[in-house]
């Protein structure tokens, strides 16, 4: 059975949307569940990999409640988030404020600023939601400076079939559970597993990066590939 929340094609932002705003209100407290609070030693590694020097202009895409642009902000960048759920927006919004700190709403796919705009764009858990990955990976080569830092973290797939397997089990069962638990809703938390079914992870996302062309190109996995960061540069 499909799932209520997944859609192809021109309905997939709706969709999405829908998914954040019924989740939004729990959504930090069943990713520390869920991921045993690992979720955050992720985002710092992005954050890190970001490079931050003083000053530096930074786009949090798919921002949700905040963590990465808070992270990023911590460091000494000048963060826009950008995101198109409203309820996710209102939690980053209550969590942080500030002059080198802003969020707005907006689509990823086709991004309110000019090319070459940014040092630095960052992505956590937004370019498999994303109707077009490809165009998404497109839209933060062209608002990044030559030189800027490309980072994205995003569920991935392990190379082992077996592992693979054992991981594809923990998010049919044990993830909807915790998201019927928590929100009242499995099919919110079944998503995971639709979406990451239609996505190509994160050999072939590093393969695109290549392709458009992007520099430095590389892939940092976690717990053998369940998780992992892409990044890349924009060529100078």
């Amino acid at each position: 059975m499909s799932n209520t929340f997944y859609a192809p094609g021109e309905q997939r932002a709706a969709k999405v949307n829908d998914l954040f705003a019924r989740i939004a209100r729990r959504y930090d407290l069943i990713n520390d569940l869920q991921s045993f609070g690992l979720h955050r030693r992720w985002k710092r590694r992005v954050a890190d990999l970001a490079a931050v020097t003083p000053g530096a202009r930074a786009l949090d895409l798919c921002c949700g409640t905040g963590d990465l642009a808070l992270a990023l902000a911590r460091r000494g960048a000048r963060v826009t988030g950008l995101d198109f759920s409203a309820p996710m927006l209102d939690v980053a919004r209550r969590r942080a404020s500030g002059p080198d700190l802003d969020f707005i709403r907006g689509d990823a796919l086709q991004i309110p600023f000019p090319d070459a705009s940014f040092d630095i764009v960052t992505m956590g858990y937004g370019l498999r939601n994303l109707a077009s990955w490809e165009a998404g990976l497109a839209e933060m080569r062209r608002v990044a400076k030559p030189g800027g830092r490309i980072v994205i973290l995003e569920f991935g797939k392990l190379a082992n079939a077996l592992w693979r397997s054992l991981y594809f089990t923990h998010l049919r069962c044990s993830v909807p559970l915790t998201g019927w638990l928590f929100c009242g809703n499995a099919q919110a938390y079944a998503y995971i597993l639709e979406s990451l079914k239609h996505y190509p992870a994160q050999l072939a996302v590093a393969a695109h990066m290549r392709s458009m062309p992007l520099a430095n190109v590389r892939v940092i996995n976690f717990l053998g590939g369940a998780m992992a960061i892409n990044y890349g540069e924009k060529p100078v």
